[in-house]
């Protein structure tokens, strides 16, 4: 549980479900697109960059797709199959090693997605056939990669098609710890799945998983509750992002945003979950005093993201409305960010070319605090 003191540090301990993270700097998920190969598995180079960044109190990856048909972009890892689990076993082991913790973000994007990455041709799911006014990463009509615009998707059967799904999350939620990893984060923002269920844009339902916003939390929750008994609630933490703007995956996330998230914190806080993670899209987009609304709610750890530096981090958890706090782009360039927060070394930018795709340049051969190789 969450320290009760107000004057909470980055590098104190925190307690977070199952385990005991040994500072409050989380490395965030960032897709990479590294996993150029058939089987779209983690490769070598990925167990060397995570393992490289295990000083993080707790590293959660990349989004990991769940099934073949949850897939939205080219190259990015998958954990549904065999040769998917273990070669994640390779990354946790690198981790574990170096004495670092580290979470599988299951990923299912739902309609943000185009037929050319999906088996046999299929259009993506999602929970109403609209589609998103928004690209994705995939293959053009030349078979090019490239952004091309989303495909309208299918909508989901209530009876077949949403229990197939849940299964999905639940069953990548074994492979997971299966593959050794300490505890799986649900992907519930930024406009794919799971969002695309909370939210009236995406889900025109008029079913018992549309309408009302109890209705339109019931399939999280329908996952978080199968999730949670595959491994435990204690393992089990979720990624949400009320107030993202709409250019994020077509998705508006001002729409019922606090009466949603203060709604999922009750319900999670009744499931005893790992932790809460909140994405960030923007400063000061939260109202006056939701951030302590939010922690009234919801007892467990919470985990705030989105543009922070050291001093607004180490602000932020004084308040005592976050307990830890997750850096992006910083992990990139800095695999020891930790260590330079402590001693205050320089901050090194990271390549934005190098972001998406290609091999160790930009990935694994960024130098620690001190100029030597990680």
């Amino acid at each position: 549980m969450p320290q009760d003191t107000p004057k909470d540090t980055l590098f104190q301990p925190l307690k977070v479900g199952a385990v005991t993270l040994k500072n409050r700097i989380v490395m965030a998920p960032m897709t990479r697109s590294r996993a150029d190969n058939p089987e779209k598995t983690a490769t070598d180079l990925t167990a060397t960059y995570y393992g490289q960044r295990a000083s993080a109190g707790l590293i959660i990856t990349e989004g990991t797709q769940v099934s073949e048909s949850g897939q939205g972009y080219l190259y990015t890892p998958g954990i549904y199959s065999e040769p998917q689990t273990q070669a994640w076993k390779k990354v946790t082991d690198a981790v574990h090693a170096k004495g670092g913790l580290i979470a599988a973000q299951l990923w299912h994007v739902g309609r943000i997605s185009h037929s050319s990455v999906l088996p046999k041709g299929l259009p993506p799911v999602a929970p109403s056939a609209i589609r998103a006014n928004a690209t994705t990463f995939a293959l053009d009509g030349n078979d090019t990669p490239g952004q091309v615009p989303t495909d309208t998707p299918y909508e989901l059967s209530a009876y077949r098609g949403i229990p197939t799904v849940v299964f999905e999350l639940a069953q990548a939620a074994r492979n997971a710890i299966e593959a050794g990893f300490d505890l799986v984060e649900l992907h519930g923002a930024n406009g794919y799945l799971l969002a695309q269920f909370l939210s009236p844009d995406a889900n025109q339902r008029t079913d018992q998983y549309g309408g009302s916003l109890q209705n339109r939390a019931r399939f999280v929750l329908e996952v978080i509750d199968a999730v949670a008994a595959a491994i435990g609630p204690d393992r089990v933490g979720i990624r949400l992002s009320p107030w993202a703007p709409q250019f994020i995956n077509d998705i508006d996330g001002t729409i019922e945003a606090e009466e949603m998230t203060l709604y999922l914190g009750a319900e999670l806080e009744k499931r005893g979950i790992a932790y809460l993670h909140m994405a960030e899209w923007g400063e000061n987009i939260y109202p006056d005093g939701f951030r302590q609304r939010l922690r009234d709610t919801y007892k467990g750890a919470i985990i705030y993201a989105g543009g922070y530096d050291q001093a607004k981090a180490e602000a932020l958890l004084e308040t005592a409305t976050a307990d830890a706090v997750a850096f992006g782009v910083p992990f990139i360039a800095n695999p020891d960010l930790p260590e330079r927060f402590r001693e205050g070394s320089e901050i090194a930018v990271a390549d934005k070319a190098t972001f998406y795709g290609g091999s160790a340049q930009g990935y694994t051969d960024y130098p620690d605090r001190n100029g030597n190789a990680v």
